[in-house]
């Protein structure tokens, strides 16, 4: 095992075939936290072995995703494939000094193989047949692969750090393949390398993994290398108890950007995902580096929730700052399908933004929603009116607006103000304010909802509202 001295050094290892899931930066968070809190460093390797599924969109699809969520890594990227002569040299040493062997064996053997064991009830397994052949029995022509010489007798061990201690019969792990017959090396091996080379002394992955982890502990014996500390942390399920899919929320991490969740509050939701300090569910940046630790990760899989995270979001939306959450939906304008012409005319309106912000928090869950309460603002006269705001201005309320006008032209635009003088006009009128109250709404927002009608009013400012108003108070008078 690492010197319990060395300076703690994690690494997250995506493969670059897809978007970065939800389960990826998890373990992304994890790895982030546990080096930070320690005063480590978390590296970034990309695992593009995979050349015709790897591409450069996913890549930055990672880096992205990362970014975004705040867990920044240390140095620069490693790229996996760009070592493979690296690889080569160290299944070529093993083969030296008889810690590896060529092995001769065709496909049609290796489906042999497997389909015995299939018949006989037991795993699929090489079965050694070239462990100890000399090699000039190798028949002609014939491009070997490299196999590590395993252990056959004994245990292989983990002392995991969420785990436990875990325990293999050697006898059931194969020689694996170190480097296959093209000289491509195998994941198995790229991992331990690389790992090694880069100084990780923690590894921190899905318990999917361990299995992995005795097959690479075997190679790090044979290389006679310590063994970094592992975690195999549990995968996440849906609502349901079933593996994460599409349908529970095993989206990429861009996705939840675009439903407008912050990013504070998916590292809030997924350290929860599995990692647990007492009762507290809330924390901030700081208390999560300060108190994340792997004794406190369970063994059993965690449970993604829709409307936990909805909630967690809205709870992190009404925590935050009003400047904050303008700046946030500044940066969140490009997710929205109409972000690039709103763009523009932001910060035209963003003190306006800002005004209304107090009751638009209090009401969001998401920066969609946010966004949807300030929307008004950015709209263009004559307001296109939703079928509800439609129903609202009948001709008897688009009277009452008329009505309304010359009260609202020779008041201070103040919100006490407005509150005294619409509330004065309900009672002349002999009616509730909700009667007032709502025509208002709706000629001004174009909706039926929105927040507080007297902040609605003191955003717009008078000349806006007083034009919005006459739109639709003027339809009446032509009728």
């Amino acid at each position: 095992m690492t010197d319990s001295t060395s300076p703690i050094v994690t690494r997250f290892a995506p493969s670059p075939t897809g978007y970065l899931h939800i389960g990826g930066a998890r373990t992304a968070l994890f790895n982030w936290l546990y080096a930070r809190g320690r005063g480590g460093k978390m590296l970034l390797r990309i695992e593009d072995t995979d050349r015709a599924r790897s591409t450069p969109e996913a890549i930055d699809a990672i880096f992205d995703g990362l970014k975004w969520l705040g867990l920044e890594w240390d140095g620069e990227p490693i790229f996996q494939f760009q070592r493979a002569v690296r690889h080569r040299e160290i299944a070529e040493a093993l083969l030296a000094v008889g810690r590896a062997y060529r092995c001769y064996a065709s496909q049609e053997e290796l489906q042999e193989m497997r389909e015995l064991a299939r018949k006989e009830g037991r795993p699929p397994r090489y079965d050694g047949r070239w462990r100890d052949r000399d090699p000039s029995e190798a028949p002609e022509g014939v491009q070997p692969v490299i196999r590590l010489k395993a252990p056959n007798e004994g245990e292989t061990v983990i002392e995991d750090l969420v785990q436990g201690r875990v325990t293999w019969q050697n006898k059931d792990l194969d020689d694996l393949v170190l480097l296959r017959s093209d000289g491509t090396p195998t994941y198995m091996l790229g991992v331990v390398v690389d790992d090694h080379d880069m100084g990780v002394t923690h590894i921190i992955r899905g318990d999917d993994h361990l299995t992995n982890g005795a097959r690479q502990a075997q190679i790090y014996d044979a290389l006679a290398w310590p063994i970094p500390k592992m975690a195999h942390i549990p995968l996440i399920h849906g609502p349901d108890g079933a593996k994460l899919s599409k349908r529970h929320g095993a989206l990429g991490v861009e996705a939840y950007r675009a439903m407008g969740y912050l990013p504070e509050a998916m590292r809030n939701y997924l350290v929860r995902l599995g990692w647990s300090h007492g009762d507290q569910e809330v924390f901030t940046t700081e208390e999560l580096i300060s108190l994340f630790d792997l004794n406190r990760v369970g063994r059993s899989a965690a449970r993604f929730d829709f409307a936990k995270l909805e909630n967690l979001n809205g709870l992190y939306i009404r925590n935050s700052s009003d400047e904050f959450l303008v700046d946030a939906l500044e940066k969140f304008l490009p997710e929205l399908p109409d972000g690039a012409a709103l763009a523009p005319r932001f910060k035209e309106v963003r003190e306006r933004i800002l005004t209304i912000m107090p009751g638009l928090k209090e009401r969001a869950k998401t920066l969609i929603e946010l966004f949807d309460g300030a929307r008004f603002l950015f709209a263009e006269r004559p307001l296109k009116l939703e079928d509800k705001a439609k129903t609202i201005l009948s001709l008897e309320a688009r009277a009452i607006l008329g009505r309304a006008i010359p009260v609202l032209e020779t008041i201070e635009w103040k919100s006490d103000s407005l509150d005294a003088a619409v509330r004065n006009l309900a009672e002349r009128e002999n009616v509730k304010l909700a009667a007032v109250a709502q025509p208002l709404r709706a000629a001004l927002t174009g909706k039926s909802t929105s927040t507080g009608i007297f902040d609605v009013l003191t955003a717009l400012g008078k000349d806006e509202s007083l034009a919005r108003l006459r739109d639709q108070a003027g339809k009446a008078a032509a009728a």
